[in-house]
């Protein structure tokens, strides 16, 4: 496969012992190519991740803390509307793993990661084939919500739905414009006069 055709995968990993070894899996494998590396969430890490072009994010769920984890998934679409495969560095509740596009165990055999990752790839090419429809009312708002800097549980609470339908809002934005970054988002919104620029915080 041609190195341009490989999908930008990009590790949120903090071990980086584990996140080289991922990295050269998926070189080998050629379908997949890492086109960066966190190792927390910082503040400066939180940024590249909202700024990221990843087809397709790899996180180890260990970089939130306990309280967050459950929610993790969530949290990553704050930044990213890509697929979200996590590494299972430690047992984690199957509750937990479900938010996930595919879970990747740490002694899955390499082939077995792969065939993960291009499955959850592909549930994310799948929905890019609406790109071009018209936004919802409902999914407008959501854009708003999202342009202007509100997280997803406030977005949920000023509509009065779940975390969970704001994602899947947020997913179908996504397909429709085809932009995966929140400053791109952002600029729809202000382009096709949604929000005022002062409104965005």
């Amino acid at each position: 496969m041609a190195r341009s055709n490989r999908k930008k995968t990009l590790l949120v990993i903090p071990s980086m012992i584990v996140a080289r070894g991922i990295e050269s899996i998926l070189a080998e494998a050629g379908e997949f190519r890492v086109s960066g590396m966190i190792s927390d969430l910082s503040p400066a890490n939180v940024n590249r991740l909202k700024n990221t072009d990843a087809d397709i994010i790899v996180v180890d769920p260990s970089v939130f803390d306990a309280g967050s984890r459950a929610n993790a998934r969530a949290v990553l679409a704050e930044y990213a509307d890509v697929p979200v495969a996590a590494i299972e560095s430690a047992v984690m509740d199957e509750d937990s793993l479900r938010q996930y596009d595919a879970v990747i165990n740490m002694y899955d055999s390499p082939s077995a990661m792969i065939k993960k990752l291009r499955g959850a790839a592909a549930s994310g090419q799948d929905e890019s084939k609406d790109e071009g429809s018209e936004l919802s009312t409902r999914e407008k708002e959501i854009l708003v919500g999202v342009a202007t800097g509100l997280l997803n549980k406030e977005i949920a609470d000023k509509y009065n739905i779940s975390v969970y339908t704001v994602i899947t809002h947020r997913k179908n934005i996504v397909k429709k414009t085809g932009i995966k970054t929140v400053a791109g988002l952002t600029v729809y919104a202000l382009l096709n006069n949604l929000i005022d620029i002062n409104s965005i915080e």
